[in-house]
Protein backbone atom coordinates (compact mmCIF):
# COMPACT_ATOMS: atom_id res chain seq x y z
CA UNK A 1 0.00 0.00 0.00
CA UNK A 2 1.40 3.32 -0.90
CA UNK A 3 1.34 6.55 1.74
CA UNK A 4 -1.65 8.07 -0.94
CA UNK A 5 -3.38 4.82 -0.35
CA UNK A 6 -3.58 5.01 3.46
CA UNK A 7 -4.09 8.40 2.88
CA UNK A 8 -7.50 7.38 1.35
CA UNK A 9 -8.56 4.68 3.77
CA UNK A 10 -8.65 6.31 6.60
CA UNK A 11 -10.20 9.10 7.93
CA UNK A 12 -8.27 12.41 7.67
CA UNK A 13 -7.61 13.38 11.40
CA UNK A 14 -5.07 16.39 12.48
CA UNK A 15 -1.55 14.92 13.75
CA UNK A 16 -0.89 16.15 17.35
CA UNK A 17 1.26 18.46 15.66
CA UNK A 18 1.23 19.43 12.48
CA UNK A 19 4.67 18.00 10.58
CA UNK A 20 6.76 21.51 9.51
CA UNK A 21 7.02 21.14 5.33
CA UNK A 22 10.36 22.78 4.47
CA UNK A 23 13.25 22.38 1.74
CA UNK A 24 15.19 18.85 2.51
CA UNK A 25 18.74 19.53 3.23
CA UNK A 26 21.73 17.32 2.43
CA UNK A 27 21.46 15.58 6.14
CA UNK A 28 17.65 14.21 5.22
CA UNK A 29 19.28 11.97 2.62
CA UNK A 30 19.44 8.72 4.52
CA UNK A 31 15.83 9.29 5.90
CA UNK A 32 14.68 10.12 2.31
CA UNK A 33 15.44 6.78 1.02
CA UNK A 34 14.48 5.11 4.15
CA UNK A 35 10.94 6.68 3.66
CA UNK A 36 11.13 5.21 -0.44
CA UNK A 37 12.50 1.88 1.40
CA UNK A 38 10.17 1.40 3.75
CA UNK A 39 6.91 2.62 1.20
CA UNK A 40 7.05 -1.08 -0.15
CA UNK A 41 5.97 0.78 -3.40
CA UNK A 42 8.50 3.07 -5.38
CA UNK A 43 11.01 2.21 -7.04
CA UNK A 44 14.00 2.84 -4.31
CA UNK A 45 17.59 4.58 -5.75
CA UNK A 46 20.48 4.61 -4.21
CA UNK A 47 21.11 5.99 -1.04
CA UNK A 48 23.43 8.53 -3.29
CA UNK A 49 21.04 9.71 -5.21
CA UNK A 50 18.71 10.74 -2.70
CA UNK A 51 21.62 12.79 -0.90
CA UNK A 52 22.42 14.20 -4.27
CA UNK A 53 18.85 14.69 -4.81
CA UNK A 54 18.76 16.70 -1.37
CA UNK A 55 21.75 18.98 -2.23
CA UNK A 56 21.06 19.71 -6.07
CA UNK A 57 17.39 19.49 -5.89
CA UNK A 58 15.86 20.94 -2.54
CA UNK A 59 14.59 24.29 -4.42
CA UNK A 60 12.02 21.68 -5.78
CA UNK A 61 11.56 19.00 -3.55
CA UNK A 62 10.02 19.57 0.30
CA UNK A 63 10.84 17.18 3.54
CA UNK A 64 7.50 17.43 5.94
CA UNK A 65 9.12 17.54 10.13
CA UNK A 66 8.08 15.48 12.53
CA UNK A 67 7.90 16.87 16.25
CA UNK A 68 11.40 15.79 16.42
CA UNK A 69 12.19 17.29 13.47
CA UNK A 70 13.09 14.05 11.51
CA UNK A 71 11.65 13.67 8.06
CA UNK A 72 7.92 12.07 8.25
CA UNK A 73 7.60 12.67 4.64
CA UNK A 74 8.66 14.01 1.16
CA UNK A 75 8.47 15.25 -2.00
CA UNK A 76 10.80 15.28 -5.11
CA UNK A 77 10.94 16.81 -7.88
CA UNK A 78 12.53 18.74 -10.84
CA UNK A 79 11.95 21.68 -13.36
CA UNK A 80 11.94 20.04 -16.82
CA UNK A 81 14.85 21.88 -18.73
CA UNK A 82 12.79 22.07 -21.83
CA UNK A 83 9.47 23.07 -20.40
CA UNK A 84 10.80 25.74 -17.32
CA UNK A 85 7.45 26.47 -15.88
CA UNK A 86 6.56 22.42 -15.19
CA UNK A 87 7.59 20.95 -12.27
CA UNK A 88 8.48 16.99 -12.37
CA UNK A 89 6.79 15.18 -9.05
CA UNK A 90 9.44 12.78 -9.17
CA UNK A 91 7.97 10.18 -5.70
CA UNK A 92 6.52 10.86 -2.46
CA UNK A 93 6.10 9.38 -0.08
CA UNK A 94 4.82 9.66 4.04
CA UNK A 95 5.99 7.65 6.79
CA UNK A 96 3.30 4.90 7.70
CA UNK A 97 2.82 6.63 11.57
CA UNK A 98 1.82 9.58 9.65
CA UNK A 99 -0.31 8.62 6.67
CA UNK A 100 -3.90 9.13 6.76
CA UNK A 101 -3.76 12.65 7.60
CA UNK A 102 -3.41 14.29 4.55
CA UNK A 103 -0.04 14.79 4.37
CA UNK A 104 1.36 13.60 1.03
CA UNK A 105 -1.41 16.33 -0.33
CA UNK A 106 0.05 19.13 1.60
CA UNK A 107 3.65 18.09 0.95
CA UNK A 108 2.57 18.57 -2.90
CA UNK A 109 0.66 21.97 -2.27
CA UNK A 110 2.79 23.84 -0.28
CA UNK A 111 5.92 22.33 -3.44
CA UNK A 112 3.80 23.34 -5.71
CA UNK A 113 2.86 26.76 -4.29
CA UNK A 114 6.70 27.72 -3.47
CA UNK A 115 7.98 26.24 -6.83
CA UNK A 116 5.35 29.32 -8.34
CA UNK A 117 6.08 31.63 -5.93
CA UNK A 118 9.89 31.45 -7.01
CA UNK A 119 10.27 30.77 -10.87
CA UNK A 120 6.78 30.43 -11.69
CA UNK A 121 4.69 27.57 -12.75
CA UNK A 122 2.05 26.25 -15.34
CA UNK A 123 1.67 22.95 -15.54
CA UNK A 124 2.68 19.54 -12.81
CA UNK A 125 3.96 16.20 -14.18
CA UNK A 126 4.43 12.79 -12.43
CA UNK A 127 4.28 9.08 -13.65
CA UNK A 128 2.00 6.68 -12.30
CA UNK A 129 1.68 3.09 -12.68
CA UNK A 130 -1.74 1.66 -13.47
CA UNK A 131 -3.46 0.41 -10.78
CA UNK A 132 -1.78 2.50 -8.17
CA UNK A 133 -5.29 4.11 -7.72
CA UNK A 134 -4.29 5.95 -4.50
CA UNK A 135 -1.47 8.28 -6.67
CA UNK A 136 -4.12 8.67 -9.45
CA UNK A 137 -6.20 10.25 -6.59
CA UNK A 138 -3.95 12.10 -4.83
CA UNK A 139 -3.24 13.48 -8.03
CA UNK A 140 -6.19 14.04 -9.71
CA UNK A 141 -7.47 15.83 -6.73
CA UNK A 142 -4.59 18.16 -6.70
CA UNK A 143 -5.28 18.85 -10.32
CA UNK A 144 -8.99 19.72 -9.00
CA UNK A 145 -8.34 21.83 -5.99
CA UNK A 146 -6.22 23.86 -8.71
CA UNK A 147 -9.44 24.36 -11.70
CA UNK A 148 -6.55 22.57 -13.64
CA UNK A 149 -7.23 19.44 -16.30
CA UNK A 150 -5.55 16.51 -16.38
CA UNK A 151 -3.92 14.60 -19.60
CA UNK A 152 -2.47 11.45 -19.53
CA UNK A 153 -0.08 9.36 -21.67
CA UNK A 154 2.15 6.42 -21.35
CA UNK A 155 5.78 7.97 -21.03
CA UNK A 156 7.49 4.54 -20.58
CA UNK A 157 6.26 1.27 -21.89
CA UNK A 158 7.49 -1.79 -20.41
CA UNK A 159 9.60 -2.80 -22.64
CA UNK A 160 11.71 0.00 -22.12
CA UNK A 161 12.96 -1.07 -18.50
CA UNK A 162 16.05 -2.90 -19.39
CA UNK A 163 16.14 -4.76 -15.59
CA UNK A 164 13.30 -7.22 -15.68
CA UNK A 165 9.34 -6.77 -15.69
CA UNK A 166 8.46 -3.12 -15.30
CA UNK A 167 4.50 -1.64 -15.45
CA UNK A 168 4.63 0.89 -17.83
CA UNK A 169 4.94 4.69 -16.44
CA UNK A 170 1.74 6.93 -17.87
CA UNK A 171 2.40 10.40 -17.51
CA UNK A 172 -0.10 13.11 -16.04
CA UNK A 173 0.37 16.28 -16.96
CA UNK A 174 -1.94 18.49 -14.76
CA UNK A 175 -2.39 22.06 -15.74
CA UNK A 176 -2.59 24.93 -16.73
CA UNK A 177 -2.00 26.08 -12.97
CA UNK A 178 -2.36 29.68 -11.68
CA UNK A 179 -1.81 30.11 -8.19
Amino acid sequence: MTAAQADLQTPHTELPETPRIERPAVADGAALWRLAKDSGTLDVNSSYSYLLWCRDFAATSAVARGADGEPVGFVTGYVRPDRPHTLLVWQVAVDAGHRGRGLAARLLDGLTARVAAERGLTAVETTITPGNTASERLFTSYAARHGATVEREVLFDTGQFPDGPHDPEVLYRIGPLSF
